[in-house]
C-alpha cells in the first residue's frame, strides 16, 4: 500500500451508528469486501445509478459508492460491466504503487454484482483546477496524469480529482478506462512535455513488461495488449502527453 494512502477519510454519521473516520486503509478495504452493505442514498447527477453506502462490519463501519452493472445505461464503446474498469484502475495505482485511487472492489450488493470503492470524504469545493494552483499538490497531480496515460482514461474531468479532509489527493470514475482504442480525455494538461520522474518510470517500467493478474483478470485481451504497449511507449518517451486539441472531457468539471 502506498505510504500517501496509509489512512482513509470516509464520509460522517449516514445511519444510526457513525462511520469511522481516518482508519487504516486495509482495515477499511477489509470491511468493503466482507461487511454487510446498506444503501443510504442515490448519488444526484450520475450517469449510471450510483449509491452511497453504508458498509459494516464487527462493528465497525465505512462508507462506500455503490455502482451496480444493472444500474449501467448502455455505451456504443464500451461493454457492459464497467465496475471491472473501476476496479482495474484501482489495482493498477497500487501496482504502481502510488495509492492515488480509492480501495475499489467487486461485490453482490442490494441491486446486484458491481464495484464498491471506499467513499472519501472530501473538500468538494475543490477539483483540479483548483488544487494545479498550489505546487504541493503537483506530485499526486501529475501520478494522475499518467495513471490516465497509462488506462487510457476517457473521462478525467476536473471534479474527479478530490482532496481529501487530511490533503490526500485521489482520482475517482474510472469506468471509461482501457479501451484498446487510443481515446485519452483529461483536464490535465499542466505537465506537457515536461520529464517523467525516474521514481514513476519505474512503476511504468514493471509494466510495459507485462500486466500483473491483479489487474488483467478485469480486462480483455486486446485491453491488456494494449495497456502493455502504452507504458512501452511511455517508457520510450518519457514526458508527460501533450494536449492535440481534441482530448478534453465534457464537461470539463
Amino acid at each position: 500500500m502506498a505510504t500517501n494512502a496509509s489512512v482513509s477519510e470516509d464520509s460522517a454519521d449516514v445511519g444510526k451508528h457513525p462511520a469511522t473516520n481516518f482508519i487504516d486503509l486495509d482495515v477499511a478495504r477489509n470491511i468493503l469486501q466482507h461487511g454487510q452493505i446498506e444503501v443510504v442514498a442515490q448519488m444526484p447527477y450520475s450517469s449510471n445509478a450510483t449509491f452511497l453506502v453504508r458498509v459494516e462490519d464487527n462493528e465497525i463501519a465505512v462508507n462506500g459508492i455503490y455502482k451496480p452493472v444493472k444500474g449501467e445505461r448502455p455505451l456504443w464503446d464500451f461493454p457492459r460491466g464497467l465496475h471491472r474498469r473501476e476496479i482495474a484502475a484501482y489495482e493498477l495505482s497500487e501496482e504502481l504503487g502510488w495509492g492515488v485511487v480509492p480501495p475499489t472492489l467487486e461485490r453482490v450488493g442490494p441491486h446486484g454484482t458491481g464495484s464498491v470503492q471506499l467513499f472519501i470524504d472530501a473538500d468538494f469545493s475543490q477539483h483540479h483546477f483548483t488544487l494545479v494552483k498550489d505546487v504541493r499538490h503537483h506530485p499526486a497531480l501529475r501520478k494522475l496524469c499518467i495513471l490516465d496515460l497509462l488506462a487510457n482514461n476517457t473521462d478525467r474531468k476536473a471534479g474527479h480529482c478530490l482532496i481529501s479532509k487530511r490533503g490526500t489527493i485521489y482520482g475517482i470514475d474510472h469506468g471509461l478506462c482501457f479501451s484498446s482504442d487510443f481515446k485519452l480525455r483529461t483536464v490535465i494538461w499542466e505537465f506537457a512535455n515536461q520529464p517523467v520522474e525516474e521514481e514513476l518510470m519505474r512503476g511504468v517500467s514493471r509494466l510495459s513488461e507485462g500486466v500483473p493478474a491483479a489487474i488483467s483478470s478485469w480486462l480483455d485481451q486486446d485491453e491488456i495488449d494494449a495497456l502493455v504497449e502504452r507504458a512501452r511507449w511511455l517508457r520510450e518517451s518519457p514526458f508527460f502527453p501533450e494536449d492535440d486539441g481534441y482530448r478534453w472531457p465534457w464537461p470539463l468539471i
